[in-house]
């Protein structure tokens, strides 16, 4: 019953959001048909302004299950929405491996997750360096990663909004799904999840214009760009790691 309500409530707020973008801004929505029809897939997306997540979700063609800040689970009312549209809860910066366990059984019930590896937003500032938590959980789950951008959402001002749309200079905002690829399991480790993870961003930022691929743009080509774990971080995703093989 539960599920039931979740999925009704999930396709009304698709339906409104997809009608308001289409109202107040340009969009375009670019390699919808990359993301594969079944099974799991992780989405790694940048994130420039509060509107990526409920945008992308809306423009998916999967139903996805969206990490997200603890922060807004925490709301009234919004948190309602988020826990009943099948979103999740994560702490930042603080190695939270519970949301990635829920993240990795998602994808194991061949579901779609969605996932912001730089933590919080840059504001149109350029893409910052990423956590590896992403790039961990597609090693874990062996889960197909589909890189995807969204440009142009930074410029959005919630009062300007309508004067934008009378005066007919709405926003331009660009969606774009990128080749799925998969991350080698063998080498699962925890350099080898920095690695994967400036791999990662990598895919996304060949997505974005140049201006807006920040730390993974062309003067850090070479080095391995990624928000730094912890020891102790380290120590606890080898222990998960030998866990998913149990």
């Amino acid at each position: 019953m539960r599920q039931f309500f979740a999925d009704r409530i999930y396709f009304v707020l698709t339906v409104l959001i997809r009608t308001l973008a289409h109202l107040f801004v340009r969009l375009e929505i670019l390699g919808a048909d990359r993301v594969p029809a079944d099974g799991p897939v992780v989405l790694i997306c940048n994130h420039s302004h509060l509107v990526d997540p409920p945008l992308l979700g809306a423009f998916s063609p999967r139903y996805v299950h969206t990490m997200a800040k603890r922060e807004l689970f925490e709301t009234p009312l919004i948190g309602w929405i988020f826990w009943a549209t099948g979103a999740f809860p994560v702490r930042r910066f603080s190695g939270d491996l519970g949301a990635l366990r829920v993240a990795r059984n998602y994808l194991r019930s061949g579901s779609a997750v969605l996932m912001y590896p730089e933590g919080t937003r840059n504001h149109g500032k350029g893409l910052k360096p990423a956590l590896p938590g992403a790039a961990m959980v597609a090693i874990l789950a062996n889960a197909p990663i589909v890189p995807v951008v969204i440009e142009g959402s930074h410029a959005i001002r919630w009062k300007s909004i309508p004067f934008l749309w009378l005066l007919r200079r709405r926003p331009a905002i660009r969606i774009e799904f990128g080749e799925p690829f998969r991350l080698e399991r063998s080498a699962a480790s925890a350099q080898s999840a920095m690695e994967a993870t400036d791999f990662v961003m990598r895919k996304v930022a060949a997505l974005l214009s140049p201006q807006y691929r920040g730390a993974y743009g062309e003067q850090s080509e070479g080095t391995v760009v990624v928000a730094r774990s912890t020891p102790n971080q380290r120590d606890q995703f080898e222990q998960e790691r030998r866990g998913s093989r149990e």
